[in-house]
Protein backbone atom coordinates (compact mmCIF):
# COMPACT_ATOMS: atom_id res chain seq x y z
CA UNK A 1 0.00 0.00 0.00
CA UNK A 2 1.25 3.47 -0.87
CA UNK A 3 0.01 4.96 2.38
CA UNK A 4 -1.75 3.81 5.50
CA UNK A 5 -5.54 3.95 5.48
CA UNK A 6 -7.53 5.52 8.31
CA UNK A 7 -10.76 3.59 8.95
CA UNK A 8 -13.49 4.63 11.40
CA UNK A 9 -16.36 2.61 12.84
CA UNK A 10 -19.46 4.14 14.43
CA UNK A 11 -21.34 1.88 16.85
CA UNK A 12 -24.78 3.37 17.53
CA UNK A 13 -26.14 1.60 20.59
CA UNK A 14 -29.09 2.13 22.92
CA UNK A 15 -26.81 2.90 25.89
CA UNK A 16 -23.67 4.30 24.24
CA UNK A 17 -22.37 5.73 20.98
CA UNK A 18 -18.83 4.57 20.29
CA UNK A 19 -16.42 5.75 17.59
CA UNK A 20 -13.27 3.72 16.91
CA UNK A 21 -10.47 4.80 14.60
CA UNK A 22 -7.96 2.34 13.17
CA UNK A 23 -4.93 2.61 10.93
CA UNK A 24 -4.67 -0.07 8.26
CA UNK A 25 -1.00 -0.81 7.56
CA UNK A 26 0.86 -3.53 5.71
CA UNK A 27 1.36 -5.27 9.08
CA UNK A 28 -2.33 -5.26 10.01
CA UNK A 29 -4.93 -3.15 11.78
CA UNK A 30 -3.95 -0.86 14.67
CA UNK A 31 -6.56 0.84 16.86
CA UNK A 32 -5.40 4.45 17.36
CA UNK A 33 -8.43 6.27 18.77
CA UNK A 34 -11.60 5.62 20.76
CA UNK A 35 -14.52 7.80 21.76
CA UNK A 36 -17.50 6.66 23.82
CA UNK A 37 -20.40 8.71 25.19
CA UNK A 38 -23.80 7.83 26.70
CA UNK A 39 -26.61 7.47 24.17
CA UNK A 40 -30.06 8.96 24.74
CA UNK A 41 -31.34 9.19 21.19
CA UNK A 42 -31.75 5.49 20.40
CA UNK A 43 -34.15 2.89 21.71
CA UNK A 44 -33.78 -0.83 21.00
CA UNK A 45 -31.24 -0.04 18.30
CA UNK A 46 -33.43 2.47 16.44
CA UNK A 47 -33.00 6.26 16.30
CA UNK A 48 -35.87 7.92 18.17
CA UNK A 49 -34.33 11.38 18.69
CA UNK A 50 -32.26 12.82 15.85
CA UNK A 51 -30.80 15.76 17.78
CA UNK A 52 -29.67 13.71 20.79
CA UNK A 53 -28.10 11.12 18.49
CA UNK A 54 -26.28 13.80 16.49
CA UNK A 55 -24.87 15.31 19.69
CA UNK A 56 -23.68 11.90 20.89
CA UNK A 57 -22.06 11.06 17.53
CA UNK A 58 -20.31 14.44 17.42
CA UNK A 59 -18.96 14.02 20.97
CA UNK A 60 -17.77 10.44 20.38
CA UNK A 61 -16.09 11.33 17.08
CA UNK A 62 -14.35 14.34 18.65
CA UNK A 63 -12.97 12.14 21.43
CA UNK A 64 -11.71 9.58 18.92
CA UNK A 65 -10.18 12.27 16.68
CA UNK A 66 -8.38 13.86 19.62
CA UNK A 67 -6.93 10.54 20.77
CA UNK A 68 -5.92 9.47 17.25
CA UNK A 69 -4.69 12.86 16.08
CA UNK A 70 -6.56 12.54 12.77
CA UNK A 71 -9.73 13.94 11.21
CA UNK A 72 -12.59 11.51 10.63
CA UNK A 73 -14.64 12.13 7.48
CA UNK A 74 -15.83 8.66 6.48
CA UNK A 75 -17.34 5.97 8.73
CA UNK A 76 -18.75 2.47 8.67
CA UNK A 77 -21.94 2.75 10.72
CA UNK A 78 -23.60 -0.10 12.58
CA UNK A 79 -27.32 -0.85 12.69
CA UNK A 80 -29.41 -3.32 14.69
CA UNK A 81 -32.92 -3.73 16.01
CA UNK A 82 -35.97 -5.92 15.63
CA UNK A 83 -36.67 -4.39 12.19
CA UNK A 84 -33.71 -6.37 10.76
CA UNK A 85 -34.71 -9.56 8.94
CA UNK A 86 -32.62 -12.43 7.58
CA UNK A 87 -33.64 -14.98 4.94
CA UNK A 88 -31.92 -17.71 2.95
CA UNK A 89 -32.26 -17.41 -0.83
CA UNK A 90 -31.11 -19.23 -3.99
CA UNK A 91 -30.01 -17.79 -7.31
CA UNK A 92 -29.26 -19.37 -10.71
CA UNK A 93 -27.36 -18.00 -13.70
CA UNK A 94 -25.87 -19.36 -16.91
CA UNK A 95 -22.08 -19.32 -17.15
CA UNK A 96 -21.24 -17.12 -20.12
CA UNK A 97 -18.04 -18.70 -21.47
CA UNK A 98 -18.12 -22.19 -19.89
CA UNK A 99 -15.73 -20.92 -17.21
CA UNK A 100 -16.94 -19.05 -14.13
CA UNK A 101 -15.85 -15.42 -14.19
CA UNK A 102 -16.31 -12.69 -11.59
CA UNK A 103 -19.14 -11.27 -13.72
CA UNK A 104 -21.00 -14.61 -13.50
CA UNK A 105 -20.72 -14.54 -9.71
CA UNK A 106 -22.05 -10.97 -9.61
CA UNK A 107 -25.00 -11.94 -11.81
CA UNK A 108 -25.97 -14.96 -9.73
CA UNK A 109 -25.80 -12.92 -6.51
CA UNK A 110 -27.98 -10.22 -8.08
CA UNK A 111 -30.43 -12.91 -9.13
CA UNK A 112 -30.46 -14.37 -5.61
CA UNK A 113 -31.49 -11.05 -4.08
CA UNK A 114 -34.10 -10.34 -6.77
CA UNK A 115 -37.04 -11.07 -4.49
CA UNK A 116 -40.05 -8.80 -3.98
CA UNK A 117 -39.57 -6.54 -0.96
CA UNK A 118 -42.03 -4.08 0.58
CA UNK A 119 -41.32 -0.49 -0.36
CA UNK A 120 -40.23 0.33 3.16
CA UNK A 121 -37.41 -2.26 3.24
CA UNK A 122 -33.96 -2.47 1.66
CA UNK A 123 -31.18 -5.04 1.32
CA UNK A 124 -28.26 -4.56 3.73
CA UNK A 125 -26.12 -7.62 2.94
CA UNK A 126 -26.07 -10.58 0.57
CA UNK A 127 -23.81 -13.14 2.29
CA UNK A 128 -22.82 -16.15 0.13
CA UNK A 129 -23.11 -19.55 1.79
CA UNK A 130 -22.03 -21.80 -1.08
CA UNK A 131 -21.94 -22.00 -4.86
CA UNK A 132 -23.03 -24.93 -7.03
CA UNK A 133 -21.45 -25.47 -10.46
CA UNK A 134 -23.28 -28.06 -12.59
CA UNK A 135 -24.66 -29.81 -9.47
CA UNK A 136 -21.24 -29.84 -7.74
CA UNK A 137 -22.02 -28.22 -4.38
CA UNK A 138 -19.98 -27.00 -1.43
CA UNK A 139 -17.92 -24.56 -3.54
CA UNK A 140 -16.73 -21.40 -1.77
CA UNK A 141 -14.74 -19.77 -4.61
CA UNK A 142 -16.20 -20.70 -8.02
CA UNK A 143 -14.15 -18.31 -10.22
CA UNK A 144 -12.13 -20.27 -12.77
CA UNK A 145 -14.17 -23.46 -12.57
CA UNK A 146 -15.53 -25.01 -15.78
CA UNK A 147 -19.30 -25.36 -16.17
CA UNK A 148 -22.49 -24.08 -17.79
CA UNK A 149 -24.78 -23.49 -14.80
CA UNK A 150 -23.97 -21.55 -11.62
CA UNK A 151 -26.14 -21.54 -8.52
CA UNK A 152 -25.69 -19.57 -5.31
CA UNK A 153 -27.13 -20.03 -1.86
CA UNK A 154 -27.03 -16.83 0.15
CA UNK A 155 -28.24 -15.30 3.39
CA UNK A 156 -29.88 -11.96 2.67
CA UNK A 157 -30.26 -9.34 5.40
CA UNK A 158 -32.87 -6.60 5.01
CA UNK A 159 -33.71 -3.62 7.19
CA UNK A 160 -36.31 -0.88 7.44
CA UNK A 161 -35.36 1.86 4.98
CA UNK A 162 -36.34 4.60 7.43
CA UNK A 163 -34.05 3.20 10.14
CA UNK A 164 -31.11 3.07 7.71
CA UNK A 165 -31.91 6.59 6.47
CA UNK A 166 -32.04 7.96 10.03
CA UNK A 167 -28.63 6.45 10.87
CA UNK A 168 -27.17 7.96 7.70
CA UNK A 169 -28.85 11.31 8.32
CA UNK A 170 -27.46 11.56 11.87
CA UNK A 171 -23.93 10.88 10.64
CA UNK A 172 -24.25 13.36 7.77
CA UNK A 173 -25.48 16.03 10.19
CA UNK A 174 -22.05 15.63 11.83
CA UNK A 175 -20.24 16.13 8.51
CA UNK A 176 -19.53 12.40 8.08
CA UNK A 177 -19.91 10.34 4.93
CA UNK A 178 -21.30 6.85 5.62
CA UNK A 179 -19.28 4.42 3.52
CA UNK A 180 -21.58 1.51 4.44
CA UNK A 181 -24.27 0.63 6.95
CA UNK A 182 -23.32 -2.72 8.51
CA UNK A 183 -25.38 -5.14 10.57
CA UNK A 184 -23.96 -4.87 14.10
CA UNK A 185 -23.94 -8.58 15.03
CA UNK A 186 -22.14 -9.27 11.74
CA UNK A 187 -19.53 -6.69 12.74
CA UNK A 188 -19.22 -8.22 16.22
CA UNK A 189 -18.69 -11.64 14.62
CA UNK A 190 -15.79 -10.17 12.60
CA UNK A 191 -14.20 -9.06 15.86
CA UNK A 192 -14.66 -12.04 18.20
CA UNK A 193 -15.20 -15.26 16.22
CA UNK A 194 -12.33 -17.45 15.05
CA UNK A 195 -12.28 -19.14 11.65
CA UNK A 196 -12.65 -22.54 13.32
CA UNK A 197 -15.78 -21.42 15.18
CA UNK A 198 -17.37 -20.27 11.94
CA UNK A 199 -16.34 -23.45 10.13
CA UNK A 200 -17.55 -26.10 12.58
CA UNK A 201 -20.65 -24.14 13.58
CA UNK A 202 -21.23 -21.53 16.24
CA UNK A 203 -23.74 -18.94 17.39
CA UNK A 204 -22.85 -15.41 18.42
CA UNK A 205 -25.17 -13.72 20.92
CA UNK A 206 -24.49 -9.98 21.15
CA UNK A 207 -26.31 -8.59 24.21
CA UNK A 208 -26.43 -4.83 23.88
CA UNK A 209 -28.34 -2.22 25.80
CA UNK A 210 -31.68 -2.50 24.02
CA UNK A 211 -31.51 -5.73 22.01
CA UNK A 212 -29.89 -9.16 21.97
CA UNK A 213 -28.75 -10.03 18.45
CA UNK A 214 -28.17 -13.57 17.20
CA UNK A 215 -26.07 -14.70 14.24
CA UNK A 216 -25.46 -18.37 13.41
CA UNK A 217 -22.54 -19.71 11.35
CA UNK A 218 -22.47 -23.21 9.81
CA UNK A 219 -19.73 -24.41 7.42
CA UNK A 220 -18.09 -20.99 7.52
CA UNK A 221 -21.17 -19.07 6.35
CA UNK A 222 -24.01 -17.10 7.93
CA UNK A 223 -27.23 -19.12 7.95
CA UNK A 224 -29.38 -17.10 10.37
CA UNK A 225 -29.68 -13.57 11.80
CA UNK A 226 -32.31 -12.27 14.20
CA UNK A 227 -32.86 -9.91 17.11
CA UNK A 228 -34.65 -10.11 20.46
CA UNK A 229 -35.90 -6.81 21.97
CA UNK A 230 -34.41 -7.44 25.43
CA UNK A 231 -31.02 -6.19 26.63
CA UNK A 232 -29.00 -4.63 29.40
CA UNK A 233 -31.45 -1.75 29.87
CA UNK A 234 -34.07 -4.26 31.00
CA UNK A 235 -31.71 -5.51 33.70
CA UNK A 236 -31.04 -1.95 34.85
CA UNK A 237 -34.77 -1.19 34.96
CA UNK A 238 -35.42 -4.32 37.03
CA UNK A 239 -32.67 -3.33 39.48
CA UNK A 240 -34.03 0.23 39.77
CA UNK A 241 -37.53 -1.07 40.49
CA UNK A 242 -36.50 -3.91 42.77
CA UNK A 243 -34.06 -1.88 44.87
CA UNK A 244 -36.07 1.37 44.65
CA UNK A 245 -33.10 3.39 43.43
CA UNK A 246 -32.59 5.86 40.52
CA UNK A 247 -31.75 4.42 37.08
CA UNK A 248 -28.25 5.93 37.07
CA UNK A 249 -27.49 4.32 40.43
CA UNK A 250 -29.06 1.05 39.32
CA UNK A 251 -26.70 0.96 36.30
CA UNK A 252 -23.69 1.66 38.54
CA UNK A 253 -24.70 -1.03 41.05
CA UNK A 254 -25.40 -3.55 38.27
CA UNK A 255 -21.95 -3.03 36.75
CA UNK A 256 -20.04 -2.99 40.04
CA UNK A 257 -21.84 -5.65 42.07
CA UNK A 258 -24.08 -7.54 39.64
CA UNK A 259 -23.82 -11.29 39.18
CA UNK A 260 -25.94 -13.45 36.88
CA UNK A 261 -25.65 -16.54 39.09
CA UNK A 262 -26.69 -15.87 42.69
CA UNK A 263 -25.12 -19.14 43.87
CA UNK A 264 -21.72 -17.56 43.21
CA UNK A 265 -22.36 -14.83 45.82
CA UNK A 266 -21.57 -15.25 49.52
CA UNK A 267 -24.46 -14.78 51.95
CA UNK A 268 -22.55 -12.24 54.04
CA UNK A 269 -21.76 -9.82 51.15
CA UNK A 270 -23.59 -6.49 51.38
CA UNK A 271 -23.98 -3.44 49.12
CA UNK A 272 -25.01 0.16 49.79
CA UNK A 273 -28.04 1.26 47.78
CA UNK A 274 -28.91 4.98 47.38
CA UNK A 275 -32.58 5.78 47.86
CA UNK A 276 -34.87 8.18 46.00
CA UNK A 277 -36.43 11.38 47.26
CA UNK A 278 -33.58 12.31 49.59
CA UNK A 279 -33.98 9.26 51.82
CA UNK A 280 -30.91 7.76 53.47
CA UNK A 281 -28.97 5.00 51.65
CA UNK A 282 -29.68 1.40 52.68
CA UNK A 283 -27.44 -1.61 53.16
CA UNK A 284 -28.73 -4.78 51.48
CA UNK A 285 -27.35 -8.29 50.90
CA UNK A 286 -25.66 -8.57 47.49
CA UNK A 287 -27.68 -11.72 46.91
CA UNK A 288 -30.85 -9.57 46.70
CA UNK A 289 -29.36 -7.78 43.69
CA UNK A 290 -28.38 -11.05 42.05
CA UNK A 291 -31.83 -12.53 42.64
CA UNK A 292 -33.21 -9.63 40.58
CA UNK A 293 -30.68 -9.96 37.74
CA UNK A 294 -30.64 -13.75 37.37
CA UNK A 295 -34.26 -14.27 36.19
CA UNK A 296 -33.91 -11.59 33.50
CA UNK A 297 -30.64 -13.08 32.20
CA UNK A 298 -32.31 -16.50 32.18
CA UNK A 299 -35.18 -14.98 30.17
CA UNK A 300 -32.77 -13.56 27.57
CA UNK A 301 -30.98 -16.87 27.05
CA UNK A 302 -34.23 -18.86 27.10
CA UNK A 303 -35.50 -16.62 24.28
CA UNK A 304 -32.21 -17.13 22.42
CA UNK A 305 -32.44 -20.90 22.85
CA UNK A 306 -35.99 -20.85 21.47
CA UNK A 307 -34.85 -18.89 18.38
CA UNK A 308 -31.87 -21.19 17.80
CA UNK A 309 -33.99 -24.32 18.21
CA UNK A 310 -36.56 -23.03 15.70
CA UNK A 311 -33.85 -22.58 13.05
CA UNK A 312 -32.99 -26.29 13.19
CA UNK A 313 -29.27 -25.61 13.53
CA UNK A 314 -28.92 -26.45 17.24
CA UNK A 315 -27.19 -29.78 16.56
CA UNK A 316 -24.72 -28.15 14.14
CA UNK A 317 -23.18 -25.76 16.68
CA UNK A 318 -20.11 -27.82 17.57
CA UNK A 319 -18.18 -24.78 18.84
CA UNK A 320 -21.10 -23.68 21.03
CA UNK A 321 -22.12 -20.12 21.78
CA UNK A 322 -20.00 -16.98 22.01
CA UNK A 323 -21.51 -14.16 24.04
CA UNK A 324 -20.41 -10.56 23.66
CA UNK A 325 -21.65 -7.03 24.32
CA UNK A 326 -21.37 -4.92 27.46
CA UNK A 327 -23.97 -6.88 29.43
CA UNK A 328 -21.89 -10.07 29.19
CA UNK A 329 -19.30 -8.55 31.54
CA UNK A 330 -21.58 -9.58 34.42
CA UNK A 331 -19.98 -12.18 36.68
CA UNK A 332 -21.45 -15.65 36.23
CA UNK A 333 -23.14 -14.86 32.91
CA UNK A 334 -21.29 -17.44 30.77
CA UNK A 335 -21.94 -20.12 33.40
CA UNK A 336 -25.68 -19.35 33.49
CA UNK A 337 -25.79 -19.20 29.68
CA UNK A 338 -24.32 -22.73 29.46
CA UNK A 339 -27.06 -24.06 31.72
CA UNK A 340 -29.89 -22.41 29.78
CA UNK A 341 -28.59 -22.92 26.23
CA UNK A 342 -27.22 -26.42 26.76
CA UNK A 343 -24.11 -25.41 24.79
CA UNK A 344 -20.49 -24.59 25.67
CA UNK A 345 -20.24 -20.82 26.15
CA UNK A 346 -17.32 -18.41 26.13
CA UNK A 347 -17.18 -14.63 26.51
CA UNK A 348 -16.03 -13.03 23.23
CA UNK A 349 -13.52 -10.16 23.12
CA UNK A 350 -12.01 -8.49 20.02
CA UNK A 351 -8.96 -10.22 18.49
CA UNK A 352 -6.70 -9.79 15.47
CA UNK A 353 -5.86 -6.13 16.11
CA UNK A 354 -2.92 -4.06 17.30
CA UNK A 355 -2.49 -0.62 18.81
CA UNK A 356 -4.70 0.17 21.82
CA UNK A 357 -5.41 -3.50 22.51
CA UNK A 358 -5.70 -3.13 26.30
CA UNK A 359 -8.40 -0.47 25.91
CA UNK A 360 -10.63 -2.24 23.39
CA UNK A 361 -10.16 -5.83 24.57
CA UNK A 362 -13.63 -5.88 26.09
CA UNK A 363 -16.99 -7.25 24.91
CA UNK A 364 -18.27 -3.66 25.05
CA UNK A 365 -16.15 -2.73 22.03
CA UNK A 366 -16.82 -5.84 19.93
CA UNK A 367 -19.13 -4.04 17.46
CA UNK A 368 -16.89 -0.98 17.08
CA UNK A 369 -13.78 -3.07 16.44
CA UNK A 370 -15.74 -5.31 14.09
CA UNK A 371 -16.83 -2.29 12.04
CA UNK A 372 -13.23 -1.17 11.43
CA UNK A 373 -12.21 -4.79 10.66
CA UNK A 374 -15.05 -4.95 8.13
CA UNK A 375 -13.84 -1.65 6.67
CA UNK A 376 -10.30 -3.01 6.40
CA UNK A 377 -11.61 -6.00 4.43
CA UNK A 378 -13.32 -3.62 2.00
CA UNK A 379 -10.04 -1.71 1.63
CA UNK A 380 -8.08 -4.83 0.72
CA UNK A 381 -10.73 -5.72 -1.85
CA UNK A 382 -9.65 -2.81 -4.07
CA UNK A 383 -6.30 -1.55 -5.33
CA UNK A 384 -4.62 1.14 -3.25
CA UNK A 385 -4.74 3.70 -6.09
CA UNK A 386 -8.47 3.14 -6.73
CA UNK A 387 -9.16 3.27 -3.00
CA UNK A 388 -7.30 6.54 -2.52
CA UNK A 389 -9.44 8.21 -5.19
CA UNK A 390 -12.63 6.67 -3.76
CA UNK A 391 -11.89 7.85 -0.21
CA UNK A 392 -10.91 11.32 -1.41
CA UNK A 393 -14.23 11.67 -3.26
CA UNK A 394 -16.17 10.26 -0.28
CA UNK A 395 -14.54 12.66 2.16
CA UNK A 396 -15.16 15.66 -0.06
CA UNK A 397 -18.82 14.66 -0.49
CA UNK A 398 -19.13 14.07 3.27
CA UNK A 399 -17.92 17.58 4.04
CA UNK A 400 -20.30 19.11 1.46
CA UNK A 401 -23.28 17.15 2.76
CA UNK A 402 -22.41 18.04 6.36
CA UNK A 403 -22.18 21.75 5.51
CA UNK A 404 -25.48 21.61 3.61
CA UNK A 405 -27.30 19.89 6.50
CA UNK A 406 -25.96 22.40 9.02
CA UNK A 407 -27.20 25.29 6.82
CA UNK A 408 -30.66 23.77 6.34
CA UNK A 409 -31.20 22.55 9.90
Amino acid sequence: MAQNEIIAGLDLGSTKVCAIVAEHTEEGLDIIGIGSVPSKGLKKGVVVNIESTVQAIRAAVEQAETMAGVEINTVYAGIAGSHVRGMNQDGVAAIANREVAAEDVSRVLEQAKAVPLPGDRQVLHVLPQEYIVDEQDGIKEPVGMAGVRLEARVHMVTAASTSVANVTKCAERCGLFVEEVVLQPLASAHAVLSGDEREIGGVLIDIGGGTSDIIIYVDGAVVHTSSIPIGGINLTSDVATGLRTPMAEAERIKIKYGCAASRMVDDDETIEVPSVGGRAPRSLPRRVLCDIIEPRVEEIFAACRHVIAETGYMDMLASGAIVTGGTTLLDGLPELAEEVLGLPVRRGTPTGIGGLIDVVKSPSYATGVGLVKHGAEQVTGTTSSDRTVEVAVSRGLGRKLGAWFREVF
